[in-house]
């Protein structure tokens, strides 16, 4: 991971949706040092739903689980506003039975920087 921020990255306002503060944290750090604006975090279904609807963002990190609730809500309101997004999760490859959730790019919990900023560079990268 580069101590500069990426072109690519800078300046992207991406949501962060994770119900675990620990990773709420990290996932802001990271992403700051990336260069982009965090909005949020969020860790409730309704809450990132409201910030999707009413937030400019380009992009979202988003946690397949939410205090026991599925994330495909966010997902949904996310893909209806033509927002890209990663879902952060520690399923694994494992089907989370719910097709938006499942055809998500994805990154797989525990995940450093390096590791994060290659998904995001597929998803977010700006033209």
């Amino acid at each position: 991971m580069a101590n500069e921020p990426n072109a690519s990255l800078a300046g992207l306002r991406l949501l962060v949706v994770e119900d675990e503060y620990m990773v709420a944290e990290l996932l802001c750090f990271l992403l700051e040092r990336f260069g982009c604006t965090v909005v949020g975090p969020f860790a409730d279904v309704a809450e990132a739903i409201t910030a999707v609807q009413t937030q400019p963002i380009d992009g979202a990190l988003l946690d397949a689980n939410l205090h026991g609730k599925s994330s495909a809500p966010v997902a949904q309101a996310l893909a209806t506003a033509g927002v890209p997004f990663v879902l952060a999760t520690g399923y694994g490859g494992l089907a989370l039975d719910d097709p938006i959730l499942d055809q998500a790019a994805r990154i797989n919990k525990p995940f450093n920087g390096a590791e994060l900023e290659a998904v995001m560079l597929a998803v977010f990268r700006r033209a």
